[in-house]
């Protein structure tokens, strides 16, 4: 790799991931075009950390994510599982004919003229967009899309609903072989691999398929940092008894099987509550965003996400995944939060500390794990990551009024009008919230009667496993109790 990048490759696991991942790659290809551009600086972020070079067959150099992306049938839409920059599935068979070659080419029909009438290409709509790969922009590697074909995306019957099944199909030879190939594909070519980053679904079948995936990587590439981030989709309703009950076993199944097999685990979800009882979905003083939509809230969290993430992406930092991970997760507290403004409040003229001054005693920034409010919490360690302020020219400024949309359709149907980039100020936090919201997830789980949901335990989780569950979870909640922190 040019400059010795500390390469990472990413795993996306699951529907919401995938909306999630979507927003997060159009995101670092929009930073590439900007970096492209001749009146655009160097930036400080490497892109070569998340990105690889290639070349097709036919001579076409690419420049693709190191991406890992797993779904289910039927998720893909118009999107072909081999991407679209080349033409063969089989990238690896050997060209048998080695005589002279010669091309015979038709010319095609003329194309109709083009009039001032003809319609512009389409822009996707909020309404139209049903799948993450309605608005996906980057162009993925062939070894990228992984299609779990047994389960079914969309329709009531054939779903990937229960930590078990997602279990069960990392374990079979198919699935777990296609993963393993894929793995080394990618790692083989890597200089300085620094780790995986996992994004996981937490609330369906895909948590179970996310804790086999980090046990496999903590297997074969030990010492490698893994940092997993467990996605949950916006606000639940109390009426849907069984889907939320499944909510609960995979989010608990999924963290604790996650943390013990991943350097740092972090929920991330916009709403308000991890456990069976509805909670409001958080609110942005600066913006407006419909919760109940998965490609507003999966832009929010992929904001969020492209700003905590920049200390191990920088061009020139000591500190890497590992690094990170080991200064957040020292006593057991594998487990983080994370918190982001979106867009930091920076007025007209108005300084940083006169900025941050305005928040008094608050913390802040808005949670975004599901863990509650942070006031008044203690704060073992943190990591804050503020960004965008220091460019005047790219930098929108907010008046104490003003509202703004961020997300896709903004930026693209008025660009006179549009927000090309906002301040966020992001963090990481190893916080005593989390022991009253592991503390809760266990209550919530003994008032559990699982003779009601035996198709949640037939699907491979056995009484032992809910049993030691509840354990693990409990001490778990105990290593964010009492003890030194940052601030009391």
């Amino acid at each position: 790799m040019a400059g010795g990048a500390r390469e990472v490759l990413t795993l996306q696991l699951g529907h919401f991931a995938g909306f999630v991942g979507a927003h997060w790659w159009n995101q670092q290809d929009a930073a590439l075009g900007r970096a492209t551009d001749a009146k655009e600086s160097p930036g400080e972020l490497c892109p070569d950390v998340l990105y690889r070079t290639g070349r097709t067959l036919h001579g076409q150099d690419t420049y693709t994510p190191r991406l890992i992306l797993m779904d289910l049938k039927g998720s893909l839409s118009s999107l072909k599982e081999e991407g679209g920059l080349y033409r063969d599935k089989q990238l690896d068979a050997a060209i048998a004919w080695c005589g002279k070659l010669t091309t015979h080419k038709e010319e095609l029909c003329s194309p109709p003229l083009t009039t001032a009438t003809t319609p512009k290409p389409l822009i996707p709509t909020e309404a139209s967009i049903r799948v993450w790969s309605d608005f996906l922009r980057v162009h993925l590697h062939p070894r990228s899309i992984c299609m779990i074909q047994k389960y079914n995306h969309d329709g009531e019957a054939g779903r990937l609903e229960a930590f078990g099944q997602g279990e069960s199909v990392l374990k079979e030879p198919k699935y777990q072989e296609e993963l393993e190939d894929r793995l080394h594909f990618y790692v083989e070519e890597c200089d300085y691999l620094q780790g995986f980053q996992i994004l996981c679904d937490l609330h369906d079948g895909f948590s179970g398929v996310g804790a086999k995936a980090a046990e496999l990587l903590q297997d074969e590439y030990s010492g490698r940092g893994i940092i997993t981030w467990g996605l949950l989709p916006g606000p639940y309703h109390r009426g849907e008894a069984q889907r939320n009950i499944y909510r609960l076993l995979n989010t608990a199944f999924g963290l604790v099987h996650l943390t013990a097999h991943s350097s740092l685990v972090c929920p991330l979800s916009l709403g308000g509550s991890l456990g069976l009882r509805p909670e409001p979905p958080v609110n942005f003083p600066y913006l407006h965003y419909d919760a109940t939509l998965p490609f507003h809230c999966s832009a929010i969290l992929a904001t969020a996400l492209d700003t905590v993430t920049v200390p191990y992406r920088l061009c020139s930092s000591p500190v890497s995944m590992v690094h990170l991970a080991d200064m957040l997760s020292f006593c057991g507290k594998k487990v983080v939060t994370a918190g982001a403004t979106i867009p930091f409040p920076l007025a007209p003229g108005q300084s940083l500390p006169d900025s941050l001054m305005q928040f008094g005693g608050a913390t802040p920034w808005t949670p975004l794990s599901a863990c509650g409010e942070p006031s008044g919490t203690r704060c073992f360690a943190q990591s804050v990551v503020l960004r965008g302020i220091d460019r005047a020219c790219h930098t929108s400024l907010i008046e104490s009024q003003g509202r703004i949309i961020i997300h896709l359709q903004v930026s693209l149907s008025s660009p006179s009008s549009a927000v090309e980039s906002i301040p966020v100020f992001g963090a990481l936090c190893s916080s005593s919230s989390l022991h009253q919201t592991l503390e809760a997830l266990a209550r919530d789980l003994t008032k559990l009667d699982l003779r009601r949901w035996a198709s949640f335990m037939d699907a491979g989780v056995e009484h032992d496993d809910v049993a030691e569950l509840l354990q693990e979870l409990q001490s778990l909640a105990q290593c964010y109790q009492g003890g030194d922190s940052l601030v009391d």
